[in-house]
Formats: structure tokens, C-alpha cells, sequence
């Protein structure tokens, strides 16, 4: 919950979006279940280790309703080529990819310049990593080495998904009280990025 409590607080800091807080002024998000009715109330939805991820057909159809009729999808922290071929076969089973393509998000593209201009998605490992291997990023090594930020658009090309693999983008907000060098390194571009994916997804 640290990285949707920080990023939360930043992204209220840093745009005219208002968060709504709790009575014990923690921001308020909702773990939710994709078969819950609830869902068509949640504009956007955020997913971590979606590589380990097994729909039921209830929810296959109720994400691919939801997405359809205006829809958010960001998912992130999943590594290696196992966990993207598990994830792109469930997101598939939602979006046939005959109708729906995955695609590698350009760095030209508007969700990379919404509020900040990100010239790249960083590889960003989880700091434990990070802080016993030296510094590397690539948690699994040479099969893990490129990050992949891929998306699915709809018909008139908003984008419906967006998809980072092989980096855990929200560790750059969740630990960013832990370590000054682990957030000055990762963090500035982490939140970048993050407030320019809620932005777009809050307008288009």
C-alpha cells in the first residue's frame, strides 16, 4: 500500500487532481475484484505481477466490458518471458489480439509528454535487489535486460492498456523514504511517468 498512499500524495502535489483522503488523511483507493459491480465505478485499474495471473471467464468478460466502455488498465512488476507469455495470453483471452493488437508504446506518443516530456521507461528493480547485487536492475538477468512498455488501443486509438515488463515502476514511490540514493536515482522519472499515465488515462 506504500506505493498508492506516496503516489497518491504526489500525484496530489503535483496536478490540480484531487485525492480523496480518508479520516485518517491516508488517501482512499479500493482493492477491488474485476467480477465486482463496483468495477464500472473505478475509471482506472492498476494490476502488479500480472505474469502470475489466471482469469475466470466471468472476469475475461466483465475487464473486457469495462475496457471497452471507457476503462482504464495499467499493469506492471512482472519479469521474464514466462510472465509475459502468461499475461499476454490472459490480456488476450480479454482482447483478441487479432482485433486488439499489442503494440510497443513510441516515445512519441502522448502519454509520454501528457504532463512531463519522459524520454523512457526506466528499469527499475525492487531496492533489496538493487542495493545487494551493486546496482543492477535486471532482476532476472540477460532474459529481463530490456523493458518492454507496450500497450492495446481501442478502434479511434486510445489507448485501453498499458503494460511495463521487466521493471517495477511503483517501487520508485514505495520506497522513496528508504534510501536518498535509491530515490534520487529512480524516483524522479518513476513519478513521471506514473502522473503522466493517470493523466492521460483521466483524459482520454
Amino acid at each position: 500500500p506504500g506505493a498508492d498512499n506516496n503516489f497518491s500524495v504526489r500525484l496530489g502535489e503535483l496536478t490540480n487532481v484531487r485525492i480523496r483522503m480518508k479520516p485518517d488523511g491516508q488517501p482512499d483507493n479500493v482493492v477491488i475484484n474485476l467480477a465486482d459491480p463496483l468495477l464500472y465505478h473505478c475509471p482506472i485499474l492498476f494490476m502488479e505481477d500480472v505474469g502470475t495471473a489466471r482469469l475466470s471467464d466471468e472476469e475475461v468478460a466483465r475487464l473486457r466490458a469495462y475496457l471497452l466502455k471507457g476503462g482504464f488498465l495499467e499493469v506492471d512488476d512482472f519479469w521474464g518471458d514466462r510472465a509475459w507469455e502468461q499475461w499476454a495470453g490472459e490480456i488476450g483471452r480479454v482482447l483478441p489480439p487479432g482485433e486488439y493488437p499489442i503494440f510497443d508504446i513510441p516515445s512519441d506518443h502522448a502519454i509520454m509528454h501528457t504532463l512531463y516530456d519522459v524520454k523512457g521507461v526506466e528499469q527499475v528493480s525492487n531496492i533489496r535487489f538493487w542495493m545487494q547485487s551493486g546496482g543492477r536492475t535486471s532482476e532476472r538477468g540477460a532474459e529481463s535486460a530490456r523493458v518492454n512498455f507496450r500497450g492495446i488501443q481501442d478502434a479511434r486509438g486510445r489507448l485501453m492498456v498499458v503494460m511495463a515488463h521487466n521493471t517495477d515502476i511503483p517501487d520508485s514511490w514505495e520506497r522513496e523514504g528508504e534510501s536518498q540514493e535509491y530515490f534520487d536515482h529512480f524516483s524522479p522519472n518513476g513519478y513521471a511517468l506514473g502522473v503522466n499515465i493517470m493523466i492521460y488515462a483521466m483524459t482520454h
